[in-house]
């Protein structure tokens, strides 16, 4: 009886262990800076609302829309000045918020989402690993979507379809840029590579310096300079801006 005592006290030491370890990891992770906190008030262009899965950056376009997929242990309104730009322009965007704030929990959240808006041309996004769980996702629903936008990401399951397109974007001094090359045999016909110069991981969403990450440094290159993609248009001017991040805190 006492080495039965014994044992079920010896695992749930274990548990509360791994219960608190569990804790720990998920529960520290990069905070939203006080930009994006910002962003996330309505403007006069753009209504900014809570939704089941997340946050809608509702703008004047009524065609186009966009499910965002945020990275790893990233606050999920970081990402609001990017998103918000491009609403007010080009595409609604949803802002999808992940279990734990990591998007493999929530692979299938834009399901939802597609079942209860009605967009004539639908794209998925994310950045690091909420891009690769967006291709993931991606390549489950190729006939559903016109294309994938990933931020400092990588695809991880074939996207090849006639009409379908990638448009995979990363700044030069991003800590993991020899990642983001791989898995090439992937990415369909219909596919752009912009790297741009400057800039690091964290850059493309508002939330401080990243572990591990490049040195933040400003890019010298203009969006107006570029040709556009065929089927992203201005999503990807917006989307490869120097203003868009140029507000930033440093968190310690």
């Amino acid at each position: 009886m006492a080495k039965k005592q014994k044992g079920l006290l010896a695992l749930a030491v274990i548990l509360a262990a791994l219960l608190l370890a569990f804790g720990l990891y998920f529960g520290n992770y990069y905070h939203a800076d006080k930009t994006a906190q910002q962003a996330m008030k309505s403007s006069r262009t753009v209504k900014v609302k809570q939704t089941a899965e997340g946050y809608l950056f509702d703008g004047p376009a009524k065609k186009n829309a966009i499910i965002f997929y945020p990275g790893a242990k990233v606050e999920t309104t970081a990402y609001a000045p990017l998103l918000k730009q491009i609403a007010s322009q080009e595409a609604d965007v949803f802002l999808v918020a992940m279990p734990l704030h990591m998007a493999f929990f929530g692979l299938n959240k834009a399901d939802k989402i597609r079942a209860s808006y009605h967009y004539q041309n639908w794209y998925m996004s994310g950045h690091s690993l909420g891009a690769a769980m967006a291709a993931m996702y991606s390549a489950d629903h190729l006939k559903d979507y016109r294309g994938l936008i990933m931020l400092a990401g990588y695809p991880t399951k074939d996207l090849h379809a006639a009409n379908f397109s990638v448009l995979s974007i990363y700044r030069s001094k991003d800590g993991n840029a020899k990642m983001l090359q791989k898995n090439t045999q992937y990415l369909p016909n219909d596919y752009t590579k912009q790297v741009i110069k400057g800039g690091n991981h964290a850059q493309f969403g508002n939330y401080g310096l990243q572990k591990g990450d490049g040195q933040r440094q400003p890019s010298p290159e203009r969006p107006s300079s570029r040709q556009p993609p065929r089927r992203f248009g201005n999503i990807y001017l917006l989307m490869t801006s120097n203003e868009l991040n140029s507000k930033k805190e440093t968190r310690e």
